[in-house]
Protein backbone atom coordinates (compact mmCIF):
# COMPACT_ATOMS: atom_id res chain seq x y z
CA UNK A 1 0.00 0.00 0.00
CA UNK A 2 1.07 3.21 -0.89
CA UNK A 3 1.41 6.28 1.79
CA UNK A 4 1.85 10.25 1.63
CA UNK A 5 1.86 12.39 4.07
CA UNK A 6 0.04 14.99 5.69
CA UNK A 7 1.14 17.56 2.86
CA UNK A 8 1.37 14.86 0.07
CA UNK A 9 4.70 13.59 -0.23
CA UNK A 10 5.38 10.05 -0.39
CA UNK A 11 6.24 8.08 2.18
CA UNK A 12 7.34 4.42 2.63
CA UNK A 13 5.10 1.93 1.84
CA UNK A 14 3.09 -0.47 3.97
CA UNK A 15 1.22 -3.67 4.58
CA UNK A 16 -2.49 -3.84 4.18
CA UNK A 17 -2.93 -4.83 7.31
CA UNK A 18 -1.39 -1.58 8.55
CA UNK A 19 -3.25 0.77 6.28
CA UNK A 20 -6.60 -0.79 7.28
CA UNK A 21 -5.15 -0.02 11.28
CA UNK A 22 -4.10 3.45 10.61
CA UNK A 23 -8.17 4.15 8.93
CA UNK A 24 -9.49 2.44 11.41
CA UNK A 25 -8.02 4.90 14.25
CA UNK A 26 -9.09 7.63 11.95
CA UNK A 27 -5.27 8.59 11.53
CA UNK A 28 -5.72 8.51 7.86
CA UNK A 29 -8.16 8.79 4.69
CA UNK A 30 -8.23 7.20 1.09
CA UNK A 31 -6.47 8.79 -1.53
CA UNK A 32 -6.78 7.14 -4.10
CA UNK A 33 -9.02 3.78 -4.91
CA UNK A 34 -6.53 2.23 -7.42
CA UNK A 35 -3.97 1.72 -6.79
CA UNK A 36 -5.17 1.93 -3.31
CA UNK A 37 -2.92 5.29 -1.60
CA UNK A 38 -3.41 6.61 1.61
CA UNK A 39 -3.03 9.97 3.46
CA UNK A 40 -1.77 10.46 7.05
CA UNK A 41 -3.36 13.02 8.55
CA UNK A 42 -0.74 13.40 11.41
CA UNK A 43 2.49 12.94 10.30
CA UNK A 44 5.24 14.84 8.15
CA UNK A 45 7.83 13.43 5.68
CA UNK A 46 10.20 15.03 8.09
CA UNK A 47 9.30 13.04 10.87
CA UNK A 48 9.62 10.12 9.17
CA UNK A 49 12.23 7.23 8.18
CA UNK A 50 12.30 6.39 4.38
CA UNK A 51 14.71 4.59 3.07
CA UNK A 52 13.24 4.65 -0.71
CA UNK A 53 12.13 2.16 -3.15
CA UNK A 54 12.95 1.14 -6.69
CA UNK A 55 11.61 0.47 -9.86
CA UNK A 56 11.93 -2.68 -12.17
CA UNK A 57 10.65 -2.49 -16.10
CA UNK A 58 10.27 -5.33 -18.33
CA UNK A 59 9.36 -3.98 -21.59
CA UNK A 60 6.93 -5.71 -24.08
CA UNK A 61 4.68 -5.27 -27.41
CA UNK A 62 1.52 -5.90 -25.57
CA UNK A 63 2.50 -6.01 -21.91
CA UNK A 64 5.10 -4.17 -19.80
CA UNK A 65 5.74 -5.33 -15.94
CA UNK A 66 6.12 -2.50 -13.67
CA UNK A 67 7.48 -4.22 -10.07
CA UNK A 68 8.09 -1.55 -6.95
CA UNK A 69 10.64 -3.05 -4.37
CA UNK A 70 12.66 -2.56 -1.60
CA UNK A 71 16.67 -3.35 -2.50
CA UNK A 72 19.45 -3.40 0.47
CA UNK A 73 22.65 -5.24 0.35
CA UNK A 74 21.17 -6.96 -3.00
CA UNK A 75 18.01 -8.37 -1.61
CA UNK A 76 15.29 -7.67 -2.70
CA UNK A 77 11.39 -7.22 -1.54
CA UNK A 78 8.15 -6.58 -3.59
CA UNK A 79 6.17 -4.14 -2.57
CA UNK A 80 3.70 -3.61 -5.83
CA UNK A 81 3.33 -5.05 -9.23
CA UNK A 82 1.19 -3.82 -11.98
CA UNK A 83 1.02 -5.38 -15.32
CA UNK A 84 0.37 -2.35 -18.07
CA UNK A 85 -1.60 -3.82 -20.88
CA UNK A 86 -0.75 -1.95 -24.34
CA UNK A 87 -3.44 -0.64 -27.17
CA UNK A 88 -0.75 -0.12 -29.64
CA UNK A 89 -2.58 -2.31 -32.00
CA UNK A 90 -5.56 -0.76 -31.53
CA UNK A 91 -4.07 3.00 -32.34
CA UNK A 92 -2.36 1.30 -35.65
CA UNK A 93 -5.61 -0.19 -36.68
CA UNK A 94 -7.35 3.31 -36.20
CA UNK A 95 -4.34 5.11 -38.40
CA UNK A 96 -4.96 2.17 -40.81
CA UNK A 97 -9.07 2.62 -40.93
CA UNK A 98 -8.74 6.28 -41.05
CA UNK A 99 -6.22 6.06 -44.31
CA UNK A 100 -8.35 3.79 -46.03
CA UNK A 101 -11.56 6.23 -45.28
CA UNK A 102 -9.14 9.44 -46.86
CA UNK A 103 -7.85 7.21 -49.76
CA UNK A 104 -11.37 5.67 -50.50
CA UNK A 105 -12.90 9.47 -50.79
CA UNK A 106 -9.97 10.32 -52.93
CA UNK A 107 -10.51 7.67 -55.15
CA UNK A 108 -14.51 8.39 -55.78
CA UNK A 109 -16.72 11.18 -58.05
CA UNK A 110 -16.47 13.88 -54.99
CA UNK A 111 -13.97 16.86 -54.27
CA UNK A 112 -10.47 16.18 -55.25
CA UNK A 113 -8.03 15.90 -52.34
CA UNK A 114 -4.21 15.37 -53.42
CA UNK A 115 -2.63 13.28 -51.17
CA UNK A 116 0.18 14.51 -48.40
CA UNK A 117 1.96 11.38 -47.14
CA UNK A 118 4.64 12.87 -49.60
CA UNK A 119 5.25 16.36 -47.95
CA UNK A 120 5.54 16.28 -44.38
CA UNK A 121 8.36 15.68 -42.31
CA UNK A 122 9.57 13.96 -39.43
CA UNK A 123 11.39 15.30 -36.71
CA UNK A 124 14.42 13.13 -35.18
CA UNK A 125 13.91 10.17 -33.00
CA UNK A 126 10.26 10.02 -34.92
CA UNK A 127 8.26 7.07 -33.12
CA UNK A 128 5.14 5.90 -35.14
CA UNK A 129 2.21 6.02 -33.04
CA UNK A 130 1.70 2.88 -31.90
CA UNK A 131 4.94 2.75 -30.50
CA UNK A 132 5.23 6.17 -28.88
CA UNK A 133 2.40 5.00 -26.93
CA UNK A 134 4.08 2.32 -25.10
CA UNK A 135 6.76 4.64 -24.29
CA UNK A 136 4.55 7.42 -23.06
CA UNK A 137 2.20 4.73 -21.03
CA UNK A 138 5.50 3.38 -19.69
CA UNK A 139 6.98 6.28 -18.50
CA UNK A 140 3.74 7.72 -17.38
CA UNK A 141 3.60 5.04 -14.98
CA UNK A 142 6.69 5.22 -13.41
CA UNK A 143 5.92 9.32 -13.05
CA UNK A 144 2.68 7.89 -11.24
CA UNK A 145 4.89 5.83 -8.94
CA UNK A 146 7.12 8.42 -7.89
CA UNK A 147 4.27 10.54 -6.63
CA UNK A 148 3.12 7.82 -4.67
CA UNK A 149 6.36 6.30 -3.28
CA UNK A 150 9.63 7.81 -2.67
CA UNK A 151 11.72 6.37 -6.01
CA UNK A 152 14.86 6.26 -5.86
CA UNK A 153 16.32 4.64 -9.21
CA UNK A 154 14.77 2.85 -11.76
CA UNK A 155 15.88 -0.67 -13.70
CA UNK A 156 14.92 -1.29 -17.20
CA UNK A 157 15.46 -4.50 -19.24
CA UNK A 158 17.03 -3.35 -22.45
CA UNK A 159 15.31 -5.63 -25.09
CA UNK A 160 17.51 -5.85 -28.04
CA UNK A 161 16.61 -8.30 -30.65
CA UNK A 162 18.70 -7.91 -33.84
CA UNK A 163 15.61 -8.41 -36.41
CA UNK A 164 17.67 -8.37 -39.68
CA UNK A 165 20.56 -11.46 -38.07
CA UNK A 166 17.39 -13.36 -36.78
CA UNK A 167 15.55 -13.28 -40.51
CA UNK A 168 18.62 -13.92 -42.21
CA UNK A 169 19.10 -16.45 -39.89
CA UNK A 170 23.18 -16.69 -41.04
CA UNK A 171 26.33 -13.91 -40.18
CA UNK A 172 26.44 -10.97 -42.34
CA UNK A 173 29.17 -9.52 -43.52
CA UNK A 174 31.05 -6.58 -41.02
CA UNK A 175 28.02 -7.73 -38.56
CA UNK A 176 30.32 -10.49 -36.59
CA UNK A 177 31.14 -7.92 -33.96
CA UNK A 178 27.86 -8.02 -32.46
CA UNK A 179 27.45 -11.99 -31.58
CA UNK A 180 29.70 -11.68 -28.30
CA UNK A 181 28.95 -14.51 -26.02
CA UNK A 182 25.22 -14.28 -26.59
CA UNK A 183 25.04 -14.50 -30.05
CA UNK A 184 22.35 -17.41 -30.78
CA UNK A 185 20.17 -16.44 -27.45
CA UNK A 186 18.09 -13.88 -29.14
CA UNK A 187 16.90 -16.80 -31.71
CA UNK A 188 16.20 -18.79 -28.79
CA UNK A 189 14.31 -16.55 -26.98
CA UNK A 190 12.55 -14.84 -29.92
CA UNK A 191 11.61 -18.72 -30.82
CA UNK A 192 10.35 -19.57 -27.56
CA UNK A 193 8.07 -16.25 -27.20
CA UNK A 194 6.61 -16.71 -30.99
CA UNK A 195 5.36 -20.65 -30.22
CA UNK A 196 4.65 -19.84 -26.65
CA UNK A 197 6.80 -21.91 -24.77
CA UNK A 198 5.55 -25.35 -26.13
CA UNK A 199 6.00 -27.81 -28.60
CA UNK A 200 5.00 -26.71 -32.02
CA UNK A 201 4.05 -30.65 -33.19
CA UNK A 202 2.23 -32.01 -29.75
CA UNK A 203 1.86 -28.53 -27.42
CA UNK A 204 3.05 -29.92 -24.37
CA UNK A 205 4.91 -27.38 -21.70
CA UNK A 206 6.96 -27.30 -18.76
CA UNK A 207 9.42 -29.75 -20.60
CA UNK A 208 12.81 -29.13 -22.26
CA UNK A 209 12.60 -27.89 -25.99
CA UNK A 210 14.92 -28.07 -28.76
CA UNK A 211 15.10 -26.03 -32.05
CA UNK A 212 14.09 -27.79 -34.50
CA UNK A 213 14.10 -27.03 -38.69
CA UNK A 214 10.43 -27.11 -39.94
CA UNK A 215 12.21 -28.36 -43.57
CA UNK A 216 15.31 -30.66 -42.41
CA UNK A 217 18.49 -29.48 -44.47
CA UNK A 218 18.82 -32.35 -45.23
CA UNK A 219 15.74 -31.87 -47.45
CA UNK A 220 16.66 -28.41 -49.12
CA UNK A 221 16.02 -26.29 -45.21
CA UNK A 222 17.45 -23.22 -43.86
CA UNK A 223 18.44 -21.87 -41.14
CA UNK A 224 16.15 -18.62 -41.51
CA UNK A 225 13.67 -17.68 -38.16
CA UNK A 226 10.98 -18.57 -40.67
CA UNK A 227 11.89 -22.52 -40.83
CA UNK A 228 12.49 -22.88 -37.01
CA UNK A 229 10.22 -23.96 -34.47
CA UNK A 230 10.53 -25.26 -30.86
CA UNK A 231 9.84 -29.15 -29.94
CA UNK A 232 10.32 -31.10 -27.44
CA UNK A 233 12.51 -34.19 -27.47
CA UNK A 234 10.44 -37.27 -28.39
CA UNK A 235 8.82 -35.07 -31.37
CA UNK A 236 11.91 -33.90 -32.56
CA UNK A 237 13.55 -37.80 -32.53
CA UNK A 238 10.41 -38.86 -34.27
CA UNK A 239 10.18 -36.26 -36.83
CA UNK A 240 14.30 -36.62 -37.53
CA UNK A 241 14.82 -35.39 -41.14
CA UNK A 242 11.05 -36.18 -42.21
CA UNK A 243 9.17 -33.64 -44.11
CA UNK A 244 6.81 -31.72 -42.13
CA UNK A 245 4.31 -32.60 -44.46
CA UNK A 246 5.01 -36.14 -44.21
CA UNK A 247 5.08 -36.27 -40.61
CA UNK A 248 1.96 -34.04 -40.00
CA UNK A 249 -0.14 -35.93 -43.21
CA UNK A 250 -2.81 -37.28 -40.25
CA UNK A 251 -2.95 -34.18 -39.13
CA UNK A 252 -4.14 -31.67 -41.86
CA UNK A 253 -5.17 -28.64 -39.29
CA UNK A 254 -1.83 -28.80 -37.19
CA UNK A 255 0.18 -28.64 -40.47
CA UNK A 256 -1.72 -25.53 -41.92
CA UNK A 257 -1.54 -23.82 -38.41
CA UNK A 258 2.34 -24.60 -38.41
CA UNK A 259 3.02 -23.31 -41.63
CA UNK A 260 1.22 -20.08 -41.65
CA UNK A 261 2.68 -19.21 -37.66
CA UNK A 262 6.21 -20.30 -39.36
CA UNK A 263 5.69 -17.04 -41.42
CA UNK A 264 4.71 -14.97 -38.78
CA UNK A 265 6.56 -11.90 -39.05
CA UNK A 266 9.27 -10.02 -36.67
CA UNK A 267 7.08 -7.24 -35.86
CA UNK A 268 6.87 -7.82 -31.91
CA UNK A 269 10.67 -7.45 -31.91
CA UNK A 270 11.15 -4.93 -34.23
CA UNK A 271 8.85 -2.86 -31.92
CA UNK A 272 10.72 -3.49 -28.67
CA UNK A 273 13.75 -2.81 -31.06
CA UNK A 274 12.21 0.42 -31.90
CA UNK A 275 11.30 1.71 -28.65
CA UNK A 276 13.92 0.81 -26.66
CA UNK A 277 16.16 4.13 -26.51
CA UNK A 278 13.79 5.56 -26.44
CA UNK A 279 12.43 4.80 -23.40
CA UNK A 280 15.88 4.53 -21.86
CA UNK A 281 16.22 8.23 -22.75
CA UNK A 282 12.58 9.32 -21.32
CA UNK A 283 13.23 7.70 -18.21
CA UNK A 284 16.92 8.72 -17.24
CA UNK A 285 15.94 12.00 -18.64
CA UNK A 286 13.88 11.98 -15.03
CA UNK A 287 15.56 10.00 -12.50
CA UNK A 288 18.77 7.84 -12.35
CA UNK A 289 18.10 4.94 -14.40
CA UNK A 290 20.02 1.61 -14.83
CA UNK A 291 19.96 -0.69 -18.13
CA UNK A 292 20.51 -4.68 -17.50
CA UNK A 293 20.57 -7.11 -20.43
CA UNK A 294 17.40 -9.60 -21.08
CA UNK A 295 20.04 -12.59 -20.58
CA UNK A 296 20.41 -11.23 -16.64
CA UNK A 297 16.91 -11.00 -16.25
CA UNK A 298 16.37 -14.78 -16.75
CA UNK A 299 19.74 -15.66 -15.28
CA UNK A 300 18.58 -13.83 -12.28
CA UNK A 301 14.57 -15.19 -12.29
CA UNK A 302 15.91 -18.90 -12.96
CA UNK A 303 17.95 -19.09 -10.24
CA UNK A 304 15.62 -17.42 -7.74
CA UNK A 305 12.95 -19.96 -9.22
CA UNK A 306 10.52 -17.35 -10.19
CA UNK A 307 7.52 -18.32 -12.64
CA UNK A 308 7.90 -16.70 -15.92
CA UNK A 309 5.66 -13.42 -15.90
CA UNK A 310 5.92 -9.73 -16.95
CA UNK A 311 5.94 -8.53 -13.28
CA UNK A 312 8.11 -11.06 -11.74
CA UNK A 313 10.89 -10.66 -14.87
CA UNK A 314 10.77 -6.81 -13.91
CA UNK A 315 11.61 -7.46 -10.44
CA UNK A 316 14.69 -9.73 -11.61
CA UNK A 317 16.15 -6.76 -13.83
CA UNK A 318 19.83 -5.57 -13.23
CA UNK A 319 22.08 -7.03 -10.80
CA UNK A 320 20.81 -8.83 -7.33
CA UNK A 321 21.60 -11.33 -5.05
CA UNK A 322 18.12 -12.49 -3.73
CA UNK A 323 14.40 -12.31 -4.18
CA UNK A 324 12.89 -12.50 -0.74
CA UNK A 325 9.49 -11.28 -0.89
CA UNK A 326 6.94 -11.22 -4.26
CA UNK A 327 3.26 -9.74 -4.24
CA UNK A 328 0.56 -12.34 -4.34
CA UNK A 329 -1.35 -10.26 -6.73
CA UNK A 330 -0.54 -8.17 -9.83
CA UNK A 331 -2.99 -5.26 -11.11
CA UNK A 332 -3.47 -5.03 -14.19
CA UNK A 333 -3.77 -1.83 -16.17
CA UNK A 334 -5.52 -1.47 -19.87
CA UNK A 335 -5.02 1.56 -21.51
CA UNK A 336 -8.82 2.12 -21.95
CA UNK A 337 -8.15 6.02 -23.52
CA UNK A 338 -9.92 9.19 -21.98
CA UNK A 339 -12.67 9.16 -24.89
CA UNK A 340 -12.89 10.84 -28.52
CA UNK A 341 -12.51 14.44 -29.76
CA UNK A 342 -14.79 13.14 -33.08
CA UNK A 343 -18.36 14.21 -32.23
CA UNK A 344 -19.67 11.56 -35.58
CA UNK A 345 -19.30 8.11 -35.89
CA UNK A 346 -18.33 6.89 -39.37
CA UNK A 347 -20.14 4.36 -41.58
CA UNK A 348 -18.52 1.81 -43.27
CA UNK A 349 -17.42 4.05 -46.00
CA UNK A 350 -16.08 6.80 -43.98
CA UNK A 351 -19.18 8.87 -44.49
CA UNK A 352 -20.77 10.33 -40.67
CA UNK A 353 -23.75 8.40 -39.35
CA UNK A 354 -24.54 9.49 -36.15
CA UNK A 355 -24.03 13.52 -33.71
CA UNK A 356 -22.42 12.64 -30.35
CA UNK A 357 -23.00 15.04 -27.55
CA UNK A 358 -20.77 17.65 -27.12
CA UNK A 359 -19.99 17.32 -23.36
CA UNK A 360 -18.62 14.35 -21.56
CA UNK A 361 -20.08 14.77 -18.12
CA UNK A 362 -23.97 13.41 -16.77
CA UNK A 363 -25.60 14.14 -13.75
CA UNK A 364 -21.57 14.68 -12.45
CA UNK A 365 -20.50 11.31 -13.77
CA UNK A 366 -18.40 10.73 -17.29
CA UNK A 367 -17.65 7.60 -19.03
CA UNK A 368 -14.87 5.46 -17.43
CA UNK A 369 -15.41 6.81 -13.44
CA UNK A 370 -14.82 3.91 -11.00
CA UNK A 371 -18.14 3.96 -8.82
CA UNK A 372 -20.12 1.91 -6.51
CA UNK A 373 -23.50 0.93 -7.59
CA UNK A 374 -25.91 0.12 -5.05
CA UNK A 375 -29.45 -1.36 -7.08
CA UNK A 376 -31.94 -1.69 -4.55
CA UNK A 377 -34.60 -4.07 -7.21
CA UNK A 378 -34.61 -6.27 -9.90
CA UNK A 379 -32.65 -8.56 -11.48
CA UNK A 380 -29.12 -7.23 -10.44
CA UNK A 381 -30.51 -5.93 -7.20
CA UNK A 382 -27.48 -5.36 -4.69
CA UNK A 383 -24.08 -4.15 -4.67
CA UNK A 384 -21.16 -3.75 -7.74
CA UNK A 385 -18.27 -1.80 -8.39
CA UNK A 386 -16.69 -1.14 -12.07
CA UNK A 387 -15.89 1.56 -14.51
CA UNK A 388 -19.65 3.19 -15.75
CA UNK A 389 -20.42 3.97 -19.15
CA UNK A 390 -22.99 7.20 -18.86
CA UNK A 391 -25.79 8.52 -20.61
CA UNK A 392 -28.00 11.47 -21.41
CA UNK A 393 -30.95 9.66 -19.76
CA UNK A 394 -29.08 9.50 -16.25
CA UNK A 395 -29.36 5.90 -16.77
CA UNK A 396 -25.96 4.90 -16.44
CA UNK A 397 -24.46 1.35 -17.62
CA UNK A 398 -22.26 -0.83 -15.43
CA UNK A 399 -20.72 -4.19 -15.38
CA UNK A 400 -22.47 -7.17 -13.52
CA UNK A 401 -21.04 -10.75 -13.36
CA UNK A 402 -22.87 -12.09 -16.66
CA UNK A 403 -23.42 -9.19 -18.48
CA UNK A 404 -24.54 -5.00 -17.64
CA UNK A 405 -26.93 -3.62 -15.45
CA UNK A 406 -28.96 0.01 -16.14
CA UNK A 407 -29.33 1.99 -13.15
CA UNK A 408 -29.73 5.70 -12.19
CA UNK A 409 -27.37 7.65 -11.03
CA UNK A 410 -28.87 8.20 -7.80
CA UNK A 411 -28.02 4.80 -7.30
CA UNK A 412 -23.94 5.41 -8.00
CA UNK A 413 -21.28 6.24 -5.72
CA UNK A 414 -17.73 7.53 -7.25
CA UNK A 415 -14.79 5.83 -6.05
CA UNK A 416 -12.60 7.47 -8.77
CA UNK A 417 -12.35 9.89 -11.80
CA UNK A 418 -12.04 8.49 -15.11
CA UNK A 419 -8.07 8.50 -15.54
CA UNK A 420 -7.76 7.01 -18.95
CA UNK A 421 -7.21 2.84 -17.72
CA UNK A 422 -9.52 -0.14 -16.52
CA UNK A 423 -8.18 -1.80 -13.59
CA UNK A 424 -8.47 -5.58 -12.93
CA UNK A 425 -6.48 -8.10 -10.56
CA UNK A 426 -4.68 -11.49 -10.95
CA UNK A 427 -2.79 -13.76 -9.30
CA UNK A 428 0.95 -12.91 -9.49
CA UNK A 429 2.58 -16.16 -10.54
CA UNK A 430 0.01 -16.87 -13.64
CA UNK A 431 1.85 -17.01 -17.37
CA UNK A 432 1.01 -14.66 -18.99
CA UNK A 433 3.58 -14.81 -22.00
Amino acid sequence: MFVLDKYGHPLQPTTPARARKLLKKGRAVVARHTPFVIRLKDRAVSESEVDGVEVGIDPGSKYTGIAVFTARDGERRARFAVQLDHRGATIRKKLEQRAAYRRGRRSRNLRYRAPRFSNRTRPEGWLAPSLAHRVVTTTSWVGRLARWAPVRAVHVERVAFDTHVISAGKPLEAAEYQHGTLHGMNVREYLLAKWGRACAYCGTTGVPLNIDHIQPRSRGGTDRVSNLCVACIPCNESKSNRLVQDFLKNEPTLLAKILILAKAPLRDAAALQSTRWALWRALDACMPTHAASGGRTKWNRQRTGLAKTHTLDALAVGELDAITETVTSVLVAGCAGRGTHARTRPDKHGFPRLRLPRQKQFFGYQTGDLVRAVIPTGKHKGTHTGRIMVRSTGRHRIPVTGGHADTSYKNLRQLQRADGYSYTTRPEGEITR
